[in-house]
C-alpha cells in the first residue's frame, strides 16, 4: 500500500518502507509525512515531470512535508 512507503524529500521518489535511502538519488531524508501520488511512465513527453522536475520513470509524491 502506498501509505506505508517513505518519499524522499529531496527529490520527491516513493521508496519501499524498509528502505534506508533513496532508491533514486541515494538521499537518507526520507519521511513518512506525504500526501498525493503520481506514477511517471513517460518523463520525457510529461508535463507533470517537466514541472516536477523529474527524468526518471518511476512512482513520486506531490507533497512532501
Amino acid at each position: 500500500m502506498a501509505s506505508d512507503r517513505l518519499v524522499c524529500r529531496e527529490c520527491h521518489r516513493v521508496n519501499d518502507p524498509d528502505s534506508d535511502t533513496c532508491d533514486s538519488c541515494n538521499s537518507s531524508s526520507l519521511t513518512e509525512d506525504w500526501a498525493g501520488y503520481v506514477v511517471i511512465a513517460h518523463p520525457e513527453d510529461s508535463e507533470i515531470a517537466t514541472e516536477m522536475q523529474v527524468t526518471e520513470p518511476g512512482a513520486y509524491a506531490l507533497k512532501v512535508r
